[in-house]
């Protein structure tokens, strides 16, 4: 019983006990919002997180940046933009701090330029202790 139960999920394992980790996430849904964080970027690392929730990848490779993000909302803002239901603001983002779209995407942002950006699986690699 206990190989059908593991088989068909009836089982409680410690991964369904796991607590899911929460991100300080700023939701990033207003074209007004960039300004902001383009400011605030001159006191503050401002992080833009685009994830587009109809994909596979992205939805993988935002769990790892969850499970690995080790930050506190003093060292930077950290905002969560789903580009489906907000293309305008992800076409803006693209034309403000003149980078091109990827999705998934992360974008830092210091002092009113991109210090860097990186998408899919590179996102991950990116080492933002050196941005803080």
């Amino acid at each position: 019983m206990g190989l059908i139960n593991k088989l068909f999920g009836t089982s409680t394992s410690s991964a369904n006990n796991k607590e899911e980790k929460l991100l300080p996430w700023i939701p990033l849904n207003e074209l007004a919002q960039l300004d902001f964080i383009e400011n605030k970027s001159n006191t503050k690392t401002q992080v833009i997180f685009k994830h587009s929730t109809r994909c596979g990848i992205s939805r993988m490779v935002m769990k790892q940046f969850v499970d690995s993000y080790s930050f506190t909302e003093k060292g930077l803002d950290l905002y969560y933009l789903d580009l489906l239901n907000y293309r305008d603001v992800s076409n803006e983002v693209g034309y403000k701090f003149q980078i091109m779209h990827e999705s998934p995407q992360l974008i830092v942002i210091k002092n009113g330029v991109v210090l860097t950006h990186a998408s899919h699986g590179a996102i991950n690699d990116l080492d933002l202790s050196r941005f803080v």
